[in-house]
C-alpha cells in the first residue's frame, strides 16, 4: 500500500479525529493543516473552548504530520510528549487551522511544532511534540 493510501486511510479510522470534526489538508511530507469549527460541544464556558479540545487537535496535527513523515521510511509514529501554550481563547463559531510541521526527524526521535490560528490568523495556542517512530509493522494499522 502506498504512503498516501495509507494516510488516508488512517484519516478515515480516526474516530477521535472524526469525533472533534477536524477535517485533514496534508501540505507535504511532515506538514499538515487541521481545519475544524468550534462546536457547542467543544465549549467549557457559554463562549469558549475547552483546552482539551485545543490538546487535541494539537496532538492530532504533531502525530500526523509526523506519520506523513514517517511512512516515507515505513515507519509510523507515537506521541512521547507535548508541551502547549494557551495563547488566546478560541471561541464558539471560530474556525481553526491546526498546522503541524516536523522541525527534526531522526532513525527514532521525530520533533514536531504545532500551532493553532482562527479565522483571522491569530495565534490561539502553540507548542512543541517529541514522537517516537518505529516499523509500520509493529502497529495495529493492518490496512
Amino acid at each position: 500500500m502506498m504512503n498516501v493510501d495509507i494516510l488516508k486511510k488512517y484519516n478515515q479510522t480516526n474516530q477521535f479525529g472524526s469525533f472533534l470534526g477536524l477535517e485533514l489538508e496534508v501540505l507535504s511530507p511532515g506538514e499538515v493543516n487541521y481545519h475544524v469549527e468550534v462546536k457547542n460541544e467543544h465549549l467549557a464556558t457559554l463562549n469558549s473552548a475547552h483546552g482539551g479540545f485545543l490538546a487535541g487537535i494539537f496532538d492530532q496535527i504533531i502525530g500526523t504530520a509526523a506519520l506523513s513523515k514517517a511512512l516515507l521510511d515505513k515507519k509510523v509514529v507515537a506521541t512521547v510528549e507535548f508541551k502547549i501554550n494557551y495563547i488566546k481563547p478560541a471561541f464558539l463559531g471560530d474556525k481553526l487551522i491546526g498546522n503541524g510541521k516536523v522541525i527534526s526527524s531522526g532513525k527514532r526521535l521525530y520533533t514536531v511544532e504545532g500551532k493553532i490560528f482562527n479565522q483571522n490568523q491569530e495565534l490561539l495556542a502553540l507548542g512543541l511534540a517529541t514522537l517516537n517512530a518505529y516499523p509500520f509493522e509493529k502497529s495495529d494499522m493492518n490496512f
